[in-house]
C-alpha cells in the first residue's frame, strides 16, 4: 500500500523529552485503509496523525503529469540567514532555492535533503523525506515579517499520487492571508521525477506582544 493523505494535528506545545505513542487501524480493508497515531507527553495528547493507505496496483496506466515539473536543482546552496528563526532544524536540512530566499516575503520554491536520519544508522524512507520538510511551506513562503507576527499552523495535510524517488524533495509554496487572521499556506511538492503530490496549512495570524507589555 502507499500511503495518499496524512493528516497531522498539533495539540500542544511538543517538549524534547520522553514521549509516548501509540498507533492503531480505524479502519481495516484490503484495498484501503485508515490508520492513526497519537503522541503524548506526561499523559496529555501533544499530537494526533490520521492516514489513508491505498493499494498500489500493477496495471499499466497511462500517464498524464499533473502539473509543471519543478525548476532544476541548483549546483548548490545558499547560507540560511533569517532574523527570529531558532536554529537547529534549518541546519539539519540542505536548502536550494530555486525561487525567492526564506527571509524574502513572497511565494519560494526551495529544494531541501535531510542532512541527517531521523533515526541514527537508519536510512529515512521516502514518506519521512516528504514529511520532514512539508510542514516548511508557511515558512519558506512567509508573507509578514517573523520577528513582529506569528503564522502558526496548528496542523499539515500532504496529498501524495506517488512515493518520492531519492533524496530530494521541493516544495514550490504560497501563502495566502485574510482580514480576520486567517492564512492558508498552499505547497506542490515534487522529487527529481516530477510532482508527487500538495501540502496545506491553515495559519493563525496574530501579531506578536511586544516584549515588555502585558
Amino acid at each position: 500500500m502507499i500511503i495518499a493523505r496524512t493528516t497531522v494535528d498539533i495539540l500542544g506545545a511538543i517538549p524534547v523529552d520522553e514521549l509516548k505513542l501509540r498507533s492503531r487501524v480505524l479502519r481495516p480493508g484490503r484495498s484501503v485503509e485508515l490508520v492513526e497515531a497519537a503522541l503524548s507527553a506526561g499523559g496529555r495528547e501533544v499530537a494526533r496523525a490520521q492516514a489513508w493507505r491505498v493499494l498500489r496496483t500493477t496495471q499499466e496506466i497511462a500517464l498524464r503529469q499533473p502539473a509543471p515539473s519543478a525548476p532544476p536543482l541548483a549546483a548548490e546552496g545558499s547560507p540560511l540567514v533569517a532574523d527570529g528563526w531558532v536554529d537547529g532544524y534549518l541546519s539539519a536540512v540542505e536548502w536550494r532555492f530555486a525561487a525567492g530566499e526564506l527571509a524574502q516575503p513572497g511565494p519560494a520554491t526551495a529544494w531541501t535533503r535531510l542532512r541527517h536520519p531521523l533515526v541514527p544508522e537508519e536510512q529515512p524512507s521516502p514518506l519521512q523525506r516528504v514529511l520532514a520538510v512539508a510542514d516548511s511551506g508557511n515558512g519558506i513562503s512567509s508573507e509578514l515579517d517573523l520577528t513582529n507576527w506569528h503564522f502558526i499552523n496548528p496542523e499539515l495535510t500532504v496529498h501524495l499520487h506517488r512515493q518520492a524517488i531519492g533524496e530530494w524533495i521541493c516544495l514550490a509554496a504560497q501563502t495566502a492571508i485574510s482580514p480576520g487572521g486567517v492564512g492558508l499556506a498552499t505547497s506542490v511538492l515534487s522529487d527529481l521525477d516530477g510532482p508527487i503530490g500538495v501540502g496545506a496549512q491553515s495559519l493563525l495570524i496574530a501579531r506578536r506582544q511586544a516584549k515588555g507589555s502585558r
